[in-house]
């Protein structure tokens, strides 16, 4: 599925790639809407609405991902928030061991998220992921998310990489639609993203549901670039 020979860099997403994305669906559809209710004294279904309808206009924007954007137009602390269920970001079970074997391969691993910097913080505060990367790199310092067509170019000014000799792993296909047509040579989607609900389509891209469907194989594979 991955030819390891050919690939010298890996950009990874975070969120339901290397963490469940429950944690995310948890904290925007139950536990957002429930604080925003108490908050403006609104029945939480009316909130839910509401939110559903500000979360559709910023869909694919910076703005969705920002948590200082969404702290003003709520008026909630959404950091701290995210406190309150910081026991739900959970890692994947297979996730330490593929990060384990792409740092002994001497490849770049590079975290490229959406997340925001606070986001990002709070999650490797839970996580200690951090150690194994080289660079962790949030949609915000390049100014662009992910899903924008400029968006690769602009992460070459912080983070070359040859794009022929790249894998990237991500949950979202407008992501991954906006890496090939960039040019990465290799993608991966992820497949059950959300632990506790159906694995999705991922339409033309190849899929897995563990990262033991593609470790890095013996020595030979790993180090024949």
């Amino acid at each position: 599925m991955i030819d390891w020979s050919r690939i010298r860099t890996v950009l990874l997403d975070m969120d339901g790639t290397l963490l469940d994305l429950y944690f995310d669906n948890h904290f925007w559809r139950e536990h957002v809407p429930r604080r925003y209710a108490e908050y403006h004294g609104l029945d939480e279904a009316v909130a839910r609405a509401h939110l559903d309808a500000r979360y559709e206009r910023h869909a694919g924007t910076l703005n969705w991902y920002c948590v200082d954007f969404w702290a003003s137009e709520l008026a909630l602390d959404i950091v701290q928030l995210k406190r309150e269920v910081a026991h739900l970001i959970a890692v994947r079970p297979d996730v330490p061991a593929f990060l384990r074997a792409l740092r002994d391969s001497g490849r770049r691993v590079v975290m490229v998220t959406n997340a925001h910097p606070k986001s990002l913080d709070l999650k490797m505060r839970e996580t200690r992921l951090d150690p194994y990367f080289d660079a962790l790199i949030s949609s915000h310092q390049v100014g662009l998310p992910k899903e924008h067509a400029d968006f690769w170019q602009a992460l070459q000014a912080i983070e070359p990489f040859d794009k022929l000799r790249t894998l990237f792993v991500d949950d979202s296909l407008p992501v991954l639609e906006s890496a090939q047509a960039y040019g990465i040579a290799q993608l991966l989607a992820i497949a059950n993203p959300d632990s506790r609900q159906p694995h999705k389509d991922c339409g033309p891209f190849q899929a897995i549901t563990s990262f033991e469907q593609v470790m890095p194989g013996g020595e030979a594979g790993l180090f024949a670039w």
